[in-house]
């Protein structure tokens, strides 16, 4: 995705983030179609993914998938739940107080891991029998970021996450 120019007024005020986001949940799918495991940090790779998630397999841009928490309840009213947990969506991080959709192409760090943005995290037919039926549509544009990990270490529930300047 190619971003507007840094100096244009569109490409300042895309760059312009309130605050910094914080990660709330953590999950692990350690194989198709068991249950996630929720835990309070995972190990990122570089190039590669998450410890303990199924997608270390050389998932390159798809090396961790990310979701607004803000849009669990959106995804909730559209589905006919009163709630929905974390784990039912099948992404590792869910982070709160910050636009994941400001982070597609951009550098980000989620504590001492740098990340990039790649694409959108778009729902799969799964969200059918997780959600019910409507569940793909109650998703679509809420699904979240899939991120490229650049630079590994640990990432903590609590952790913060901070878009970086373009270099």
């Amino acid at each position: 995705m190619t971003l507007p120019a840094a100096d244009s007024a569109l490409g300042k005020l895309m760059a312009t983030l309130p605050r910094a986001g914080r990660v709330v949940w953590i999950g692990l799918r350690p194989r198709r179609d068991v249950p996630m495991d929720e835990v309070d940090e995972a190990v990122a790779v570089a190039g590669v993914g998450l410890v303990g998630d199924r997608y270390t397999a050389g998932s390159g841009e798809r090396g961790i998938t990310l979701i607004q928490a803000e849009h669990l309840s959106v995804i909730a009213a559209l589905s006919g739940h009163d709630e929905v947990q974390p784990a039912i969506l099948r992404r590792n991080i869910v982070v709160s107080g910050l636009p994941l959709v400001a982070l597609k192409g951009r550098r980000f760090r989620i504590g001492e891991v740098l990340l990039e943005g790649t694409e959108s995290c778009d729902p799969c037919s799964r969200m059918e029998t997780a959600l019910g039926d409507g569940g793909y549509n109650a998703m679509r544009g809420h699904g979240g970021l899939c991120a490229r990990i650049l630079e590994g270490g640990t990432i903590r529930r609590g952790d913060a996450v901070v878009a970086l300047a373009d270099p």
